[in-house]
């Protein structure tokens, strides 16, 4: 598993939305300027979170967006997955517990166990994360 710009920067945006929830809409302009983060390269991931039920957003000169739930009901795997897709460890194939695994040792090799068993430990940990615990650990 490698997570991506694409992946640190949906959770800083949605960490900033979170300090600034005040049920107004936030412009982008305003996330970039804070985060420091390319005003396009924010649009994309705006748009997945958006398309995913995170964020409302509203288009105009007082627009902007905001979260859609409440931060104990945004859980950060799910965040990751929505702009990383699958978060199973990328070098190894046979930790995703995917159906379709080319290789031919899979079901006698002995270490399978243990890349599904790391891949579940790191699934485990980032989805027993809230957004509402990292702004705890904000402020």
């Amino acid at each position: 598993m490698k997570i991506s710009t694409k992946g640190r920067y949906a959770l800083r945006i949605m960490v900033d939305l979170g300090l600034h929830n005040n049920g107004e809409y936030i412009a982008l302009k305003d996330i970039a300027a804070r985060q420091n983060i390319a005003l396009k390269y924010m649009e994309q991931i705006v748009s997945a979170l958006s398309k995913a039920g995170y964020l409302d957003s509203m288009r105009g000169s007082n627009g902007g967006h905001r979260l859609a739930l409440s931060p104990s009901e945004i859980n950060v795997g799910d965040i990751l997955r929505t702009v990383e897709g699958s978060l199973a460890l990328a070098s190894v194939e046979c930790s995703s517990g995917a159906e379709d695994i080319e290789c031919p040792l899979v079901s006698k090799c002995s270490t399978a166990a243990f890349w599904r068993g790391l891949d579940k430990v790191v699934s485990e940990y980032i989805d027993s994360f809230s957004l509402s615990d990292l702004l705890g650990q904000q402020l």
